[in-house]
């Protein structure tokens, strides 16, 4: 017999901070965490995802609830739009449009090896898909939704059960594997931040913003009370942007909410850059950023259901092993090589082993991790994001599309 416990909003937020706290404490003990920076909200809510999966064997299932979950990571990718002034979207316009082209290809691969592996194993070439750029590239969301076309158009069964525990699988493995490509890259080719790495960057860079937590901020009551208000402006009107756009019924065309947050963001920050009308405080916008993000994210882990991994079969689970060595291969060879070969472009091979895998906001913790460590990089903040969560949604359906027909 299955007990269900609900936990309340109140005591699920006590438990995200938690496993925050427990992420860092056992971070800061175990060197091999430590030296390879695997992020911490990863460690807390991979080890609570056990604890919870050790539970559900034994007949007891915890559902979290969780309400501020989503407005967490709209306001973190609000804080994203609002430092992307035009200054800095101007220098990283060109190295957009470069990781879009290899984001794409990489994609392209990602099926092509899906489909092979999928063929060699004796399964549907189509769960080749399911475990390729569906999921991996395209997260919970669009495998949710492809599973539904994969039962109605194709008779395959289980389809949802196998993509959310696809994508389960890739959110942690691109939240593993990103922090050590890029500490690997940063290290091997002597890289550092053009800005250097110390607590008083916000003195000499007073336009950055730099998500680490290391930070010394002068951050007052008033200056959060500012920004957490245009924040909020933010998500309430990515909301009602959502709706708007929805209500065109553009079938072809889907844009994650948080996409809106971050558009809204920079027409913001970019209209008080020209007008003078206001300066918004970079290093409170910082704090709010680091703090939405962590937030979010352990609310996310903490909430993966870890048993559907080991429900998988044991050839998906080859394909899904296989697809986590080619992103990091390919993140580090190939993506650091064509983004520069600079610092700039090790914390977006991380990013790219976090959205290839997992999620854009999975991207953002493992530049966020890097950057924590060895300094910032707002280019990598403007150019990953842009691509991971709006772009690369496109090409995605539009390769998917092609595939489809090609193989029948």
């Amino acid at each position: 017999m299955t007990q269900l416990i609900s936990v309340g909003a109140l005591e699920s937020f006590l438990i995200a901070i938690f496993v925050l706290f427990l992420g860092h404490s056992i971070n800061s003990r175990v060197q091999t965490l430590k030296q390879f920076n695997i992020p911490e909200p990863i460690v807390g809510g991979l080890l609570v995802g056990i604890v919870i999966a050790i539970l559900h064997v034994n007949g007891i299932n915890l559902e979290f609830y969780l309400p501020l979950q989503d407005t967490f990571m709209l306001m973190f990718f609000a804080t994203v739009g609002l430092a992307a002034n035009y200054t800095q979207m101007i220098k990283g316009g060109r190295k957009v449009f470069i990781f879009l082209v290899f984001a794409s290809i990489y994609i392209v691969l990602q099926n092509g090896l899906g489909l092979t592996l999928a063929t060699l194993l004796g399964l549907d070439p189509l769960m080749g898909l399911i475990a390729g750029s569906i999921t991996l590239s395209g997260g919970h969301g669009t495998g949710a939704a492809w599973s539904q076309t994969f039962h109605t158009m194709y008779g395959m069964e289980n389809v949802l059960e196998i993509a959310i525990a696809s994508a389960t699988f890739g959110l942690v493995m691109g939240g593993i594997i990103g922090s050590p490509v890029a500490q690997r890259l940063v290290e091997k080719n002597n890289l550092k931040s053009i800005y250097g790495n110390t607590p008083t960057i916000h003195e000499q860079f007073p336009e950055l913003v730099t998500y680490s937590e290391y930070e010394q901020e002068s951050v007052t009551s008033k200056k959060v009370i500012e920004t957490l208000f245009v924040l909020l402006i933010c998500v309430a009107g990515a909301k009602y942007l959502e709706i708007w756009v929805n209500s065109f019924n553009i079938t072809w065309l889907t844009i994650p909410d948080f996409v809106y947050a971050l558009f809204i963001g920079v027409i913001i920050t970019n209209t008080l850059e020209v007008t003078k009308l206001k300066t918004l405080d970079v290093e409170t916008v910082d704090v709010l950023g680091t703090v939405s993000l962590s937030l979010f994210l352990a609310m996310a882990l903490m909430s993966l259901k870890l048993w559907n991994i080991l429900d998988l079969a044991v050839p998906l689970l080859i394909i899904l092993a296989a697809q986590t060595v080619m992103m990091a291969i390919f993140a580090y060879v190939i993506t650091f090589r064509v983004m520069g070969k600079d610092y700039d472009a090790a914390v977006i091979s991380s990013g790219h082993c976090g959205f290839g895998l997992g999620a854009t906001p999975t991207a953002v913790m493992n530049m966020g991790t890097v950057v924590n460590r060895f300094g910032p990089s707002p280019q990598g903040f403007m150019v990953v994001p842009i691509v991971g969560a709006f772009f690369i949604d496109i090409v995605n359906l539009i390769i998917l599309q092609t595939t489809l027909a090609i193989i029948g």
